[in-house]
């Protein structure tokens, strides 16, 4: 049996997918990455390999500690990947788009796409059917609108995401929903109508822990996919640790 640990430590979240023999076996959450934490975890899935997406600065053990212990990858802009960067600073990709694209033409291989991931940040990435990134666009994410709401006015309170949001709010809450989760779906129905103005025959992709409240306000016909940042991590170890 083949063990794969893909871990994805984005600014809200530190998770973990756990592969076996290819396949999603469990995703975790972790509170903490410090080395007792990555330790537990290669004590109970005796990983054979592990990779790192990372947009934050984590404990620099934690790497040591793969390292001795699996077959490792940090997942960066000169790792083997399944896509090529033509673009002015490749250097500066996130790592977590890096791993959204190579997921992206694993699953849609020889297709256009657009690869939106809903996390802290909402990230828009293009790559055209020559499995060339050719970069997008980077907005705040739905917690951080919903956080600045209450941040910087005097009365607004916090508002918990969901997915039933009417269009017409009847009380503070719901105006906060509707303005919040209906205006980022009109955002990005109007991001995938420029695209497709610009590229013919496209797939679009949401992925990322906000899928669940986005997806069925978005007009245009998309695939939702919550965990195609862990694939697409696993396709980029098999690359690296073989």
């Amino acid at each position: 049996m083949s063990t794969t640990l893909c871990f994805d430590f984005g600014n809200t979240r530190k998770k973990v997918a756990v592969f076996t023999n290819g396949e999603i076996a469990k995703v975790l959450t972790l509170e903490d990455d410090a080395t007792a934490t990555i330790n537990s975890l290669i004590s109970i899935y005796r990983p054979n390999r592990s990779i790192l997406s990372s947009v934050i600065d984590h404990n620099p053990e934690l790497e040591d500690v793969l390292k001795k212990n699996t077959r490792f990858h940090l997942l960066n802009h000169a790792s083997k990947l399944p896509i090529t960067t033509p673009v002015g600073k490749p250097e500066t990709i996130g790592a977590d788009r890096l791993a959204l694209a190579a997921g992206g033409v694993h699953f849609f291989p020889s297709k256009n796409l657009l690869l939106i991931g809903l996390g802290t940040c909402i990230t828009i990435n293009f790559v055209n059917k020559y499995k060339e990134f050719l970069g997008g666009s980077i907005s705040p994410g739905l917690e951080m609108r919903l956080k600045s709401l209450q941040y910087y006015t005097a009365k607004l309170p916090y508002t918990p995401a969901r997915a039933d949001v009417p269009l017409m709010g009847y009380d503070t809450d719901t105006n906060i929903l509707s303005g919040v989760i209906l205006g980022m779906a009109y955002e990005l129905d109007g991001f995938i109508d420029a695209y497709n103005a610009k590229f013919d025959n496209f797939n679009v992709v949401l992925t990322g822990g906000d899928t669940q409240h986005l997806a069925s306000h978005v007009k245009n016909r998309i695939f939702a996919d919550p965990d195609l940042i862990f694939k697409g991590l696993y396709a980029i170890s098999e690359i690296n640790n073989a």
